[in-house]
């Protein structure tokens, strides 16, 4: 591919260069010769990276993009051996942009979760993290402006990143922007817009893969090899969320369900719950086809089996703070995963939220027991998929952060099997209410592993 220009308003810069080894959608021939130089580069650049301790305790952890992440940093004292399983169904901010335009399956969460655990031992490193993390002004034409400046190399965001980190996050991100020029009947509005989303996405499409996508991002943000991000469905397709109401209501799309728009341009405030509450409780959630509006258009996605293999050998299994529907409960209905976890004897952990959201207005701690049995047991889906396992099978410790508004019913807690439940020191967000503290939460979680 030739020269090109990212269009008239930017004819008077300098045009912007495609490398040749980008004009295929795949990787194939002279074009995977060519990344595989840079990406050698890009190894060879970087700082070696210290070998795995194997002492370290391993852990698998459910969990959304937003509310586990304010505790990633504290884990990373306890241990980096740990397999982050994300869902790849939201459908909000940025990521509905792209996924709109584009397709593929969400990335939001997925590069939420990396930026936590990119490293920060030198000032690129911290450079690297400082650019895939910025978002673009809420104004159309002003965030259009500065997402050419940085596409061109021209923004001070680059300031700090070295030749072959820059080449190689520029590259991408210039493959995203082709793909968007090469939909002309679409309008893509870079409002809010994560460079690292872009990024994200621009190598997801170069690879036709989301699992090379998150290898190459997590390479160039430096993140240990045995921290592991994975999509718990691993796919180049789009997927919905849906979810059914107690009362038979069917909510398409996960933003719908926990925070549905107002029709304007809007910051997406995952901390807050100021949404209206739903007509009824949530009975289950379940992936649509891509043009679905109701249950007879249910799909089975199968589990990614990375996640299966990480549940099969893992010391601990987590199920974290965060939305419970829409964060933990789509990466749980999937076949595979209530089979593997019911079968091991490790300790399985459920993370109380400090407080109620949309989802679970009204709801005690064994409301949210069930919650999680019912996904994993696949309850009110196919029932021929469906188990039959108990709540102790799933879960045997219920960490409560003190002082926390959701009620803890000991007495229904028991009638599940769970007598083991341990309160965690809590400190008080402004946002959110009340969430864990970080060092008491991981204090807790190696204590329940026996470390010190």
């Amino acid at each position: 591919m030739g020269d090109c220009c990212l269009g008239p308003s930017l004819c008077n810069k300098k045009p912007l260069h495609l490398h040749t080894h980008l004009a295929s959608p795949s990787p194939s021939s002279s074009s995977s010769k060519s990344l595989s130089v840079s990406m050698a580069s890009l190894s060879s650049h970087s700082n070696s990276v210290p070998e795995p301790n194997p002492t370290q305790p391993s852990l698998l952890v459910f969990s959304g993009g937003t509310a586990f992440n304010g505790v990633v940093e504290e884990l990373k004292r306890l241990t980096t051996r740990v397999a982050h399983v994300l869902p790849v169904s939201d459908d909000g901010g940025s990521t509905a942009e792209i996924v709109r335009v584009l397709g593929g399956p969400a990335v939001g969460d997925i590069r939420s979760r990396c930026l936590r655990l990119s490293g920060q031992s030198t000032s690129e490193a911290v450079s690297v993290r400082r650019l895939l993390g910025h978002r673009l002004p809420l104004d159309p034409k002003l965030a259009k402006s500065e997402w050419y400046d940085v596409v061109e190399g021209d923004h001070s965001l680059w300031d700090g990143v070295s030749r072959p980190y820059r080449e190689t996050i520029r590259a991408f991100l210039v493959y995203f922007q082709n793909e968007i020029l090469r939909r002309p009947n679409e309008s893509f509005c870079f409002s809010n817009g994560s460079i690292g989303n872009f990024f994200f996405a621009g190598a997801r499409i170069f690879f036709q893969s989301l699992d090379a996508a998150i290898f190459l991002f997590s390479r160039v943000s430096e993140i240990p090899s045995e921290s592991l991000v994975l999509p718990v469905i691993s796919t180049n397709d789009r997927l919905t969320l849906g979810c059914e109401l107690w009362d038979g209501t069917v909510i398409r799309g996960q933003n719908e369900i926990s925070h549905p728009s107002t029709g304007t341009v809007e910051l997406v405030k995952k901390e807050c719950s100021s949404s209206p509450a739903l007509p009824s409780r949530i009975k289950r959630v379940f992936y649509l086809s891509r043009e679905g509006t109701n249950s007879l258009h249910e799909v089975y996605p199968s589990a990614n089996l990375a996640v299966l293999e990480q549940l099969r050998t893992v010391d601990c299994i987590v199920y974290a703070m965060g939305s419970l529907f829409t964060s933990i409960c789509p990466s749980l209905v999937l076949l595979g995963v209530g089979e593997i976890i019911s079968s091991r004897t490790c300790p399985k952990v459920l993370l109380l939220n400090g407080s109620h959201d949309r989802e679970t207005s009204g709801f005690s701690a064994s409301s949210f027991v069930t919650a999680i049995t019912d996904a994993l047991n696949r309850t009110y889906g196919h029932s021929n998929n469906s188990l039959e396992n108990l709540s102790s099978q799933y879960i045997n410790t219920l960490f409560v952060p003190k002082d926390g508004a959701i009620p803890v019913d000991i007495e229904n807690l028991a009638t599940q099997g769970i007598s083991n439940v341990v309160v965690v020191d809590s400190i008080h967000d402004p946002k959110v209410g009340v969430v864990y503290d970080p060092k008491s939460l991981i204090q807790a979680l190696a204590n329940l592993m026996g470390g010190s």
